[in-house]
């Protein structure tokens, strides 16, 4: 069992109370049982959550649009194990839903795990929205600078060189400047 699962269904166990229900979910391999606890009315949210995860370790994109919710939960774990599934799931809609979460002003407070998994993923949409999402952050006084710094590393990682204004823009916060020189010292340089 990799830790990511370990750490979902210890957490997950401990919400269901132990029940019947959680073991049979976490023992089935029956993907349209699964499935099934995404759309069925009145099934906890524990039990949508292990379902939607082990779906998205499957490959089975009827996991997609529960997975996206639960990334912007506000519960981090949850959108760990979210952003972590996602990345596995292989569904072209996800880049898109991750870039428009990690954008969205309104959720910023969420947006750390959508960085990372949009960095994960290494798609088109990837750079342009750490971009749009550091350039918001570099606000005197922005309460989010863990999004800043995701946003940052994110860039070094990716090695785009259309992040380098931003990342020197960076290299002006105290909080953000070391990560930014290690970020800009990534990206191959331009001839």
């Amino acid at each position: 069992m990799d830790e990511e699962l370990r750490s979902l269904t210890e957490r997950l166990r401990t919400e269901s109370g132990g029940s019947l229900a959680f073991e049979r979910l976490l023992a089935t391999d029956d993907l349209d049982e699964l499935a099934r606890v995404l759309t069925e009315t009145g099934r906890p949210l524990w039990a949508r959550e292990l379902a939607a995860f082990r779906l998205g370790l499957a490959g089975d994109r009827r996991a997609f649009e529960s997975l996206v919710l639960l990334l912007n939960h506000r519960d981090p774990p949850r959108c760990a194990s979210a952003a972590y599934a996602l990345a596995r799931l292989g569904d072209p809609r996800t880049a898109r839903a991750a870039a428009a979460l990690a954008t969205n002003e309104l959720r910023v407070a969420y947006a750390l795990h959508p960085v990372r998994l949009l960095t994960d993923l290494r798609a088109p949409e990837s750079v342009p929205a750490l971009i749009t999402t550091l350039q918001r952050r570099l606000r005197p006084h922005d309460p989010y600078r863990r999004v800043a710094l995701a946003c940052v590393d994110g860039l070094g990682t990716l090695e785009d060189a259309r992040a380098r204004p931003v990342l020197n823009e960076a290299l002006a916060h105290p909080a953000l400047a070391e990560a930014a020189v290690r970020a800009l010292a990534r990206i191959p340089k331009q001839r």
